[in-house]
């Protein structure tokens, strides 16, 4: 989403870096076109005045003190700002839930925001985290938003309590608290419905909803890709309902990410949880400073950690580490990685948690994941006997395997041929550690 606001700020670093000692003529003119990336970026103009007037201020300080003389020192003043923009140091703010009987957590929105996908979103995560959550249909203006929450639950295998009959929403709620204590649930995620603008039915409805379940939580979720209008979104609900906190839905879009940048700021509410992609598993806490690491090209390796923890168990991490070092991984277990690697989202949005990536990728730089597919194609066409002793494949085996993976004999080899490589390079850096011969950056990391 942030890719246009990454490119208009780094190409004003790229200028400040160009200038060695900076002067105040040299800030200011940076400044304004700051201030110009941010309103294309269609953050609100509010916003975007008290951000430059506060990098402004804490710039000319550091220049009274003789300490602002390079570019990297602009770029740790814009970041310290955009954290505090996002929600200061104060990092995630998880969900403030009881825990009995029943916590309780409402959804609240206008129609198309992705209330019924984030509900699904957020108690896959929260099972994840050792909750027993409920899904609780109480949609009843959206013909089709009970059918999609009960595809949702079973594709994370959780239970749904839906009631097609009843038309009191204030029922279906109470109806569905009772259904969470007879499942031995100990949290109800409650979808409500929404409109397509904000009026007095919908807030009428949702309110009446408050005084009778008193929830945990309210989240509001609201599309990033609709810039300052979820700006004007957000007030609109904070003004009827006691709101805890926001949803950002869709953070994975081509808009230019204004709402992120402009609804915290403006409501003083904490974005607690962001939507990343199309998939159930797509989301993730926000953290402001890592979101501002992104927005700067700085990337987000703590984030990607975390991806990685899900998918990969420490002991299973722990014995691969032992087989690469001894006899090197396997075809098997190449194809297990890639499976793993695959699950985590789209490699050109984990390349880009790295940092530095995102300005490769600004410059056309994209992963051929279609490569990492041809390769998972040719493994799974081989028996297991094969992927464990690539060695007994002779010419009639690739042959075969290239008819099954719809690759040809040339793929096989250049696959073959490339583990192969890794695996004698890997047994030689395994004797030379076993020797002490290891050198010290291998053995210690960089500087020992």
């Amino acid at each position: 989403m942030f890719q246009n606001l990454s490119e208009r700020l780094e190409s004003v670093f790229t200028k400040l870096r160009g200038k060695g000692k900076l002067r105040e003529e040299d800030v200011e003119e940076a400044l304004r076109e700051v201030r110009r990336a941010l309103l294309e970026a269609d953050v609100n103009f509010g916003v975007t005045r008290d951000f430059v007037a506060r990098v402004r201020e804490s710039a000319v300080g550091r220049q009274a003190l003789g300490e602002l003389s390079t570019a990297q020192q602009v770029v740790g003043i814009v970041h310290e700002e955009l954290v505090k923009l996002l929600g200061g140091g104060e990092g995630h703010h998880p969900l403030d839930l009881r825990t009995s009987p029943v916590s309780t957590v409402m959804l609240v929105g206008l129609q198309g925001a992705g209330k019924t996908s984030f509900a699904a979103k957020l108690a896959g995560l929260l099972r994840r985290q050792g909750r027993r959550p409920l899904l609780v249909g109480a949609d009843i203006q959206r013909p089709a938003a009970m059918d999609q929450l009960e595809v949702l639950g079973r594709q994370i295998d959780i239970p749904v309590f839906l009631d097609r009959d009843e038309k009191d929403v204030g029922v279906i709620a109470e109806s569905g608290r009772a259904d969470a204590r007879a499942r031995l649930c100990d949290l109800m995620l409650l979808d409500t419905a929404g409109r397509l603008h904000v009026d007095e039915a919908l807030m009428g409805e949702l309110e009446g909803l408050n005084a009778r379940l008193r929830p945990d939580e309210i989240l509001l979720v609201v599309d990033a890709m609709t810039g300052q209008e979820a700006v004007r979104v957000a007030e609109a609900f904070k003004a009827r309902l006691p709101l805890t906190g926001v949803l950002l839905s869709k953070l994975d879009g081509d808009a230019r990410g204004g709402a992120a940048l402009s609804v915290r700021a403006v409501t003083g509410l904490p974005i607690k949880f962001v939507g990343v992609g199309e998939t159930v598993k797509d989301v993730e806490a926000f953290h402001p400073d890592r979101m501002a690491g992104r927005i700067l090209g700085m990337g987000d390796v703590l984030s990607l950690v975390e991806k990685v923890q899900q998918e990969q168990d420490l002991a299973e991490a722990q014995q691969l580490e032992q087989k690469l070092r001894k006899q090197g991984l396997d075809l098997e277990d190449m194809l297990g990685q890639i499976e793993k690697l695959q699950k985590m989202g789209p490699l050109n949005k984990i390349l880009g948690m790295l940092p530095g990536m995102s300005k490769l990728q600004s410059q056309g730089f994209e992963a051929d994941e279609g490569q990492l597919t041809r390769v998972r194609a040719i493994i799974q066409s081989m028996t297991r006997q094969e992927r464990r002793r690539p060695e007994i494949i002779d010419g009639s085996r690739r042959r075969r395997i290239a008819r099954g993976s719809g690759t040809t004999v040339q793929d096989v080899n250049q696959l073959l041929r490339q583990h192969g490589e890794m695996k004698k390079m890997m047994k030689t850096l395994g004797r030379m550690k076993g020797r002490g011969r290891v050198p010290g950056p291998m053995r210690g990391g960089p500087g020992n």
